[in-house]
């Protein structure tokens, strides 16, 4: 087990250095300011950034649902927040308080594993057959015989009806299909089941947090760099940074992509900014991914630089599949064989299919059909947006990560003239643009190589 999880370490920091390298490798701007940025990075304090918003850091038990999970991150409007293990409150040792991380990404692999599984159980026709208890399958055996009224669940357990569908009673339903298939097909009533029944409905923060993340839990302390923090971010693909007090882990900030993009745009007219906001964007390298390495096919399985969309006719549970597979937050929603944008779907929306009863039949709804559903119903909240939001190659970095900060996106997609999708920028990339990595910095920072940070 060690070795595995040594094996899946090496080839996850291996894959970050690689893409860092290469987005390195494309950057147009002069080593020297480079070098001098990364200098000025590396004298700022972390204590010197803005604290979050409310001025205290939102955490969630481990012991919460992850339903309940969901809606205070709905709530609150935030992507993710750190796990506290409520048995270890007294514990000196981070490691120890803090568990990871739960954000949408999480909660979607969760999601969506939960349902191949149960779909495997179905196709197999047998619990036992795809590796799970019949308690696991039941409450989806009652969905795939059609018993989804209160009155049919009342006549019949969850469990019986699992049992039922173990012996064969649905086979002409639901056993013939595929795997894939079925978890597609399992319909509006999935994730309901989720977080209304067992054993969903008791499923914890706790037992899926370090199962499904997809980066390490990775604190710093108030004296620590900025440009650590911006290297967590870029080059090591963190989604956020907490900030912790030395010997005593209550944490005291929270920094997100987000946040160090709106902190860049407040250092408009400052010089060192502004000699690199004002260059357009095609000068400085950008965009790191675009659609032609996608249409060749150049190193697209060894790391993401190819950008990856989705036809507004697909279904959308295979936009969050995409997600999930390549590990990537969003999604351009784009029309025909010319990839012309339309729309963009996150993986933040999984909090609708979750949260709204109202949207239903999910085994014909396309991804153009959730998002007019979203944007018709009153379910749209915040700030985030589901129509393309576009620059042109000619566009200046300042006024990307002016659009990134005031519509707290995380993506922005290039287009030509035409509106056809040609590349995508991300908050990372935008980072990238300002920073490098000094050699042995990490392994300086934190005593010991930066590898044994990823495994916990």
């Amino acid at each position: 087990m060690a070795q595995e999880q040594e094996f899946r370490t090496s080839d996850s920091l291996s894959k970050c250095e690689t893409y860092f390298e290469i987005i390195q490798s494309r950057k147009k701007l002069p080593l020297s300011l480079q070098e001098t940025l990364t200098d000025a990075f590396a004298k700022i304090p972390v204590s010197s950034f803005p604290e979050v918003p409310s001025g205290k850091v939102i955490e969630i038990l481990a012991d919460t649902p992850v339903g309940e999970a969901v809606k205070i991150l709905s709530e609150r409007n935030i992507l993710a927040a750190p796990v506290k293990d409520p048995d270890a409150a007294d514990s000196s040792d981070w490691r120890v308080k803090y568990l990871g991380i739960i954000d949408y990404s999480a909660i979607i692999l969760w999601v969506l594993e939960s349902a191949e599984l149960a779909a495997a159980a179905i196709s197999a026709g047998s619990a036992t057959a795809a590796g799970v208890g019949a308690g696991t399958v039941g409450a989806l055996g009652a969905i795939a015989l059609g018993m989804t009224s209160p009155a049919a669940m009342a006549g019949i357990t969850a469990a019986a009806a699992g049992a039922a569908l173990a012996s064969g009673i649905a086979a002409e339903n639901m056993m013939t299909k595929g795997a894939p298939q079925a978890a597609d097909n399992l319909g509006e009533d999935f994730y309901k089941v989720l977080l209304e029944e067992e054993p969903f409905k008791s499923t914890t923060v706790k037992s899926i947090v370090k199962s499904y993340r997809w980066a390490p839990f990775v604190p710093v302390a108030r004296d620590s760099a900025m440009l650590t923090v911006l290297l967590l971010l870029s080059k090591y693909r963190l989604r956020n940074v907490p900030v912790i007090e030395p010997d005593k882990p209550d944490m005291v900030n929270f920094i997100t992509q987000s946040a160090v993009i709106q902190g860049l745009e407040r250092c408009k007219g400052r010089d060192w900014f502004d000699c690199i906001a004002e260059k357009c964007i095609s000068d400085l390298g950008l965009p790191f991914m675009s659609t032609a390495e996608a249409r060749i096919g150049v190193l697209y399985f060894q790391f993401p630089l190819a950008v990856i969309s989705i036809q507004s006719n697909e279904l959308i549970l295979e936009a969050f599949k995409q997600m999930r597979d390549n590990k990537i937050g969003g999604l351009p929603v784009v029309e025909g064989p010319r990839k012309k944008i339309v729309g963009n779907v996150s993986i933040r929306d999984i909090r609708y299919l979750l949260l709204s009863p109202e949207i239903t039949n999910f085994r014909q709804l396309t991804v153009m059909d959730f998002l007019k559903r979203i944007v018709s119903s009153s379910l749209q909240t915040g700030n985030a947006s589901h129509q393309p939001i576009t620059c042109k190659p000619d566009s200046t970095l300042q006024s990307v990560i002016h659009t990134l900060s005031s519509q707290s996106i995380h993506r922005i997609h290039v287009v030509d003239g035409q509106d056809e999708l040609v590349g995508v920028i991300t908050l990372r990339d935008v980072i990238s643009c300002f920073v490098t990595e000094p050699p042995y910095h990490f392994d300086d920072y934190y005593g010991f190589a930066v590898k044994e940070i990823f495994i916990q």
